[in-house]
């Protein structure tokens, strides 16, 4: 007896795991709150879904119709409605608006099932179906009236008064501010910059034999940086040669700066200091070439006499004039 006892208990107990292991398949239904509507009048379409709590749900992204029918105007957040035990009741909410006309079939709605090993579709027990009514016009009764004006209402005080206090008390923080600053460029005689005095122009020869001193007192050859040398050398004398004689000499090549002062009139021994000064700077800069000392400091004096002898003559007559009346007074 206890032996068929025990084989019973065990059967019952294979039925009951095989029972639970089978959950029913959701319940879904879905409706649409109005089904009639009046052409561009919003409709919610609401689906509910009852089903287990292992079971898992996916909701539909709603979609426009073929012509354009229905158009979604928000997706409102999944509800949890009630739980009873291992029982859930979900509520999925859309709000759509209507743009199509006469009667649109929008069929079972479809959800994503997963349960275990099931991957499936189900569907809605209801096929939905929407009636959208067209907006008739009398063409016969209709009249087309004109723009109305915006109508003129008189302006009142209290519309203007409170920008007109705010603007006082702008100017009148202004008016203190330039007060404060007159009185602080007296107190400390502050001089002001003339702002309607012409820049001074400095001519190109000053300019290169400033930045020449400049570069002798870095001792860059000195430290064995005889490439920052050079390249800092010949763009300075570039520099001046696009000022001094107006043509892009700092975009230009050693060959090319050469070819452009064949036009200029310029001493013989300068000339050729030019053109041993920019191959020398190609050959440091580009094949590593390593001058000696004295090659070093002969083209810190070329470069400066090249300067001196090519200078503008106005520029000479100018510094003449001025040691004149030095010499005078």
């Amino acid at each position: 007896m206890n032996r068929l006892r025990n084989i019973l208990l065990l059967l019952a107990l294979s039925f009951a795991v095989a029972a639970s292991a089978q959950s029913e398949r959701p319940e879904v239904r879905a409706t649409l709150t109005p089904d009639s509507v009046l052409l561009g009048d919003e409709v919610l379409l609401t689906i509910d879904v009852r089903k287990d709590q292992v079971q898992v749900i996916g909701f539909p992204t709603f979609d426009t119709g073929e012509n354009g029918e229905l158009e979604l105007i928000e997706e409102l957040p999944l509800d949890t409605i009630e739980r009873d035990g291992r029982r859930q009741h979900l509520r999925k909410r859309y709000r759509l608006a209507a743009y199509g006309e006469g009667t649109l079939a929008l069929g079972r709605t479809p959800l994503l099932y997963l349960d275990k090993n099931i991957n499936d579709t189900i569907y809605s027990a209801d096929s939905l179906v929407l009636y959208i009514e067209p907006i008739e016009i009398d063409t016969t009764t209709m009249t087309i009236n004109d723009v109305k004006r915006p109508r003129e209402m008189p302006l009142r005080w209290g519309e203007f008064s409170g920008y007109l206090w705010r603007g006082a008390v702008v100017v009148l923080l202004l008016v203190a501010l330039v007060a404060l600053i007159i009185w602080l460029i007296h107190k400390y005689n502050v001089k002001m910059p003339n702002p309607f005095r012409p820049k001074e122009v400095v001519p190109p020869h000053v300019v290169a034999i400033k930045a020449l001193e400049a570069l002798h007192h870095q001792k860059l050859w000195q430290n064995n940086r005889h490439k920052d040398y050079y390249s800092a050398l010949t763009d300075i004398l570039r520099r001046y040669l696009a000022d001094r004689y107006e043509f892009g000499a700092m975009e230009m090549t050693s060959d090319e700066i050469v070819a452009a002062l064949r036009e200029q009139e310029l001493p013989d021994k300068s000339r050729r200091n030019l053109v041993e000064i920019l191959r020398t700077a190609d050959l440091v800069k580009f094949a590593k070439a390593v001058p000696d000392e004295l090659y070093n400091e002969q083209a810190y004096l070329d470069a400066y006499y090249f300067v001196e002898e090519t200078k503008a003559v106005e520029v000479i007559e100018a510094e003449s004039d001025e040691t004149r009346k030095e010499i005078d007074d």
